[in-house]
């Protein structure tokens, strides 16, 4: 049977994985990544070692596969992470990552013109970044590309194209399916932008060069990718509207499959084309992030098998890591709420798990209330997936099934889409 490689390009490392076409695991593979530079609100990465890190995996995946039996590749990477380049790819800036926010002056030129429910919004979008970066180029041509854009352009040799999840935060319209005319306001033409496709449309073939150092066929394609939250989403198998995924990692994620799309700014919440459905969503601060500032490894497993999840502490806790939330509540001042502090820290812990979990189900009720179905299932991912007395305090609240996930690995979202093709 064929292959199809899927390969996720993270913060801190490339992971990589082949399936056959039954979508079974084979093969997985990755490589770390030196972390972005950070300076202030600044955060970036060399664009090369992106690329260092992909072939590395490739080759280390490489050597469990049968290399002849390769048909697609698809790529993820972090959203909202950008550079500009040169139409044959080469990188004139460093890639701005996804949590860069130092566009903040841009971000006030956006504000101007954009729609106020556009994605485009806010000093870490992408629009943000290239007229940031665009700034600092002056005169010369460019032509700004996503992570996973200059990846794809990387291994086929045909730079200029996206998809519709990275270019969403670019400021590109899903609905209409193109790039906007109030782009041009901001001095952004169609040249200095990619051509758009849905998510998993074939590209183009592995360059000859590429093909000869893996020992791939003729016929290897890429197809176009999507972000890592996305890819993330597809690895469940999440595919029936009402299906909700909720990550559960240092920051809580909701996501929710649509027949139709949603779309709060104000509350960080957008929604990601899949073919005719959307993937609708928002990210709140709270999650294991703040369990890390109060609890260690130990304790954290000492004190989740002492939960009781059918014994409420009654505790009214909004567990943020720090001063300010925007979704579900849209407030830049919001203080951690995690008084009274009880005696026991088991009681304080169950707390802290019951206010996320609250935390969550204000978030869907928020989407619900904007247009989106209310979940018929909940899927969980992320290292909270794991705590089953933690889901069970969620079911509860939210009265549908929550279960774990059997995949959530990104890559392997990747590799789904390359092997299903167009979504």
């Amino acid at each position: 049977m064929d292959l199809f490689i899927g390969i996720d390009v993270g913060t801190s490392a490339c992971r990589a994985c082949a399936i056959d076409e039954r979508g079974h695991m084979l093969a997985q593979a990755r490589h770390d990544l030196p972390l972005p530079r950070r300076q202030g609100n600044a955060v970036e990465q060399d664009a090369d070692t992106w690329w260092q890190a992909l072939t590395l995996t490739l080759d280390t995946l490489n050597r469990q596969i049968d290399p002849a039996r390769v048909h697609r590749i698809a790529i993820d990477a972090t959203s909202g992470t950008l550079l500009l380049c040169t139409a044959d790819g080469t990188a004139r800036t460093p890639g701005l990552m996804y949590n860069d926010t130092r566009a903040v002056d841009a971000a006030r030129r956006i504000a101007q013109v954009a729609p106020p429910d556009s994605a485009a919004h806010g000093a870490s979008s992408g629009l943000a970044k290239l007229l940031y970066l665009r700034g600092r180029l002056g005169d010369e041509d460019y032509l700004a590309l996503h992570q996973a854009d200059w990846l794809t352009g990387k291994l086929t040799g045909q730079f200029g194209c996206s998809d519709e999840n990275n270019a969403l935060k670019t400021g590109y319209d899903p609905r209409l399916r193109r790039w906007p005319d109030w782009l041009g306001e901001l001095s952004v033409t169609p040249r200095q932008l990619p051509e758009v496709l849905p998510p998993g449309t074939v590209i183009g073939t592995v360059r000859s060069a590429w093909r000869r150092r893996w020992g791939w066929p003729d016929e290897a394609t890429v197809v176009a990718g999507t972000t890592d939250s996305t890819a993330g989403f597809i690895a469940t198998g999440a595919d029936t509207p009402g299906t909700a995924v909720t990550a559960l990692g240092s920051t809580l994620v909701v996501k929710i499959l649509s027949q139709q799309p949603v779309n709060a700014a104000a509350y960080g919440v957008y929604s990601h084309r899949l073919g005719e459905r959307w993937l609708v969503g928002g990210a709140s601060s709270a999650g294991g992030a703040v369990l890390r500032q109060w609890f260690g490894p130990c304790d954290i497993h000492r004190y989740t098998r002492l939960l009781h999840p059918h014994r409420p502490t009654g505790l009214d806790y909004y567990p943020l890591p720090a001063r300010g939330e925007r979704f579900p509540v849209a407030d830049p001042l919001l203080e951690p709420r995690l008084e009274p502090r009880p005696a026991s820290d088991a009681q304080f812990f169950q707390g802290i798990l019951e206010g996320i979990a609250h935390i969550e189900l204000r978030a869907y009720r928020l989407l619900a209330e904007r247009g989106a179905p209310w979940p018929t299932q909940v899927l969980s991912v992320g290292g909270g997936a794991a705590n089953s007395g933690w889901t069970e305090i969620r079911r509860q609240l939210l009265k549908v099934p929550v279960t774990r996930a059997q995949h959530q690995e990104a890559a392997y979202g990747a590799a789904l889409l390359a092997l299903h093709g167009p979504l």
